[in-house]
């Protein structure tokens, strides 16, 4: 069951996303949201030739996967997520932050691909890099939304923004994203706290 469970991870992805494939909101919006998901899922799926991730990596980095492409389906400020808003009295949806929020879970198999490889020697290094590349991830993904919805049809552009009326959504985005890093690792130190001891620290 261990092995198998990225591969289930998979299969469940693949059933989700023929599903929410059929009919969405907006098909340009749909496939703007989709690509980049799309483009992880074959990553992570042609990197397992070479480096397998742990199932809690793999599980973290699903949350992204399932929650960006339901958020595809319905575009993110439509995804029926209102018991939230009215619960919290919240003005807006903030499904799309949640979204954002586990993005900042990729930090987690970063964090392993590092330690496991040797590839860092700091503990300093191997808790902030990962945290800081998610980051200027978030930086460029939100250039990456502008320069669409200037560019696309009006209706798609601002869907795929999905500012909501807010100015400063792009920079809560990215806090939400570092922000789900940093509680990323902080459960990769808490499972590898023995493993992270053995590096040096910052002043060796």
């Amino acid at each position: 069951m261990t092995q198998r469970f990225p591969h289930l991870l998979l299969v469940f992805y693949l059933v989700l996303f023929t599903l929410l494939a059929i009919h969405p909101y907006d098909r340009a919006v749909w496939f703007a949201e989709n690509l980049p998901i799309m483009l992880i899922v074959a990553a992570l799926v042609f990197s397992k030739r070479w480096f397998t991730f742990s199932n809690t990596a793999y599980l973290m980095m699903a949350c992204l996967i399932v929650l960006h492409t339901i958020g595809g389906h319905f575009t993110f400020e439509r995804v029926p997520f209102g018991w939230v808003t009215d619960f919290f009295g919240f003005s807006r949806n903030h499904y799309d932050r949640m979204a954002h929020f586990t993005v900042g879970f990729y930090a987690y198999p970063l964090a392993e691909l590092l330690l496991r490889k040797r590839l860092v020697a700091s503990r300093f290094v191997l808790i902030m890099f990962p945290i800081c590349f998610i980051l200027a991830v978030a930086g460029v993904y939100e250039i990456f939304e502008w320069r669409y919805a200037v560019s696309a049809d009006p209706t798609a552009g601002a869907a795929v923004l999905g500012s909501q009326g807010d100015i400063w959504d792009a920079q809560k985005d990215i806090l939400a994203d570092g922000l789900g890093a940093i509680a990323a690792i902080m459960i990769f130190c808490g499972i590898h706290f023995r493993a992270i001891g053995c590096l040096a620290d910052p002043a060796a």
